[in-house]
């Protein structure tokens, strides 16, 4: 069985998380020596790895009853559009007026 791909969401937000983690623990730790470097990057490869692959849990949620597909229901079919004639009054018909020359 294949091992499905990453999507572009897992990986964008699992790297940012590997990044802003690793520089925010670096700074508040304040570890300058390698095994204190070494154990906050695999901290943030393993916080990484664990928000990539709760990316797809965040979409809509699935239903209560687990093992069975989702009823799809049709949607109801559309109703027939009645044409609207609309109507319009002539306007009033108002005597003309000439203007004078001057």
């Amino acid at each position: 069985m294949a091992m499905p791909r990453p999507t572009v969401a897992q990986l964008a937000y699992g790297s940012c998380t590997v990044i802003f983690s690793t520089f925010a623990m670096l700074l508040l730790s304040g570890a300058s020596s390698g095994v204190g470097i070494a154990v906050v990057a695999v901290s943030a490869l393993a916080l990484g790895l664990l928000v990539a692959m709760t990316v797809p849990l965040a979409g809509p949620r699935r239903p209560a009853a687990v093992g069975r597909p989702a009823a799809v229901g049709r949607p109801a079919p559309p109703e027939p559009v009645q044409p609207v004639r609309a109507t319009v009054a002539a306007p009033a018909r108002e005597p003309v007026r000439e203007r004078a020359a001057s």
